[in-house]
């Protein structure tokens, strides 16, 4: 998965993004709007992190991202092959 799916699926994925950095207010997640530079600059803002270890922390959430979905895919797969 890249930032342009889940910028695409915004309001899908900014559930899990309010999971991951709780200080993000659902204002915060609003004006973000899926623009990863805009989590960026919120994550320094919040959490007084560096912009480097802001990206590097969406980075390691989108990657996770993919293993969840990788995850979810396999298990529709199973279910459905059982018919």
């Amino acid at each position: 998965m890249n930032w342009d799916q889940i910028e695409g699926k915004w309001k899908q994925y900014s559930g899990n993004v309010k999971e991951k950095w709780g200080k993000l207010t659902d204002d915060d997640l609003t004006v973000i709007s899926g623009k990863r530079d805009q989590l960026v600059g919120k994550l320094q803002e919040r959490y007084g992190m560096a912009k480097d270890q802001a990206e590097k922390q969406i980075d390691e959430f989108t990657r996770s991202l993919n293993t969840v979905s990788s995850g979810d895919n396999e298990r529709f797969k199973a279910r459905g092959s059982g018919r």
